[in-house]
């Protein structure tokens, strides 16, 4: 992989594909650039695709200490990478990653949005203490019970879902990002769609959901989109939180290229 230098001196590791307007893809939790080796061949006639490691992943480098503002830091040095400005793309908690970079002045041309991990309504909010237990696990070594503790209070996964998860060799990559899952919690803050910040963003801006996934994320994905001044929504095919690559690239591309 490629390497790029974040302002705070640590290590992102990134890989570009395609010809034509620069997208960068941003992960959320758990995974690491190659979430997204299906799409990005859906994109690369179209667009050139940066796929990076978020800190702590992956081959990208690491902190002692985290902040929100260090991986904002590390999207746009991808960014500038990519000349200078991009559109880009985000899912799960990588999409709240994103909003707040363009909130803090990232040079983010247009925004695309899967599914941010927002609280509306009666949809109830992790468990008070939530990332105490979590830090409490990972620094004991205990990052399957990590795992298992944020796919259920975070996205509300039911045991039997967990366990077919666990016999899959993804869970292993569950278990290495484990402490990760901290950065992605604080990235979250209140869980709150920022609606005040966000009527003052006017990037344009498309917020995707699938039309089968969890009714949490779909009212998340409609009020972010409703909350953007140059926001608009769209269902697509897909399952629970994933969306049919080929379709996703089709949009995508055409929404980075017109």
């Amino acid at each position: 992989m490629r390497k790029v230098v974040s302002r705070d001196g640590t290590t992102i590791a990134y890989e570009k594909a395609g010809d034509g307007p620069p997208i960068v893809l941003l992960n959320g939790a758990f995974r690491d650039h190659t979430i997204f080796e299906s799409l990005v061949p859906e994109l690369a006639p179209h667009c050139t695709a940066y796929v990076y490691d978020r800190r702590g992943r992956g081959e990208s480098g690491d902190a002692p200490a985290y902040a929100v503002e260090r991986e904002i830091e590390d999207l746009v040095a991808v960014i500038d990478e990519a000349g200078g400005e991009a559109v880009v793309f985000a899912g799960s908690c990588g999409a709240n990653l994103a909003i707040e970079a363009a909130l803090a002045g990232a040079p983010i041309t247009k925004l695309g949005l899967h599914e941010p991990f927002y609280r509306v309504g009666d949809n109830p909010k992790p468990p008070a203490g939530f990332m105490d237990t979590l830090r409490a696990m990972v620094e004991d070594g205990r990052r399957g019970e990590a795992a298992e503790y944020f796919l259920t209070e975070m996205m509300w996964l039911d045991p039997e879902m967990i366990a077919n998860w666990r016999r899959t060799p993804l869970w292993a990559t569950n278990e290495a990002n484990a402490h990760t899952l901290l950065y992605d919690t604080a990235i979250c803050g209140d869980f709150e769609v920022p609606a005040r910040r966000l009527a003052s963003l006017r990037t344009p801006a498309l917020v995707v959901n699938s039309e089968n996934t969890g009714d949490w994320l779909r009212a998340a994905a409609r009020e972010t989109a409703a909350a953007l001044p140059n926001g608009w929504g769209m269902q697509l095919p897909g399952s629970w939180h994933r969306i049919e690559m080929d379709i996703l690239g089709r949009v995508l591309a055409g929404f980075a290229t017109t």
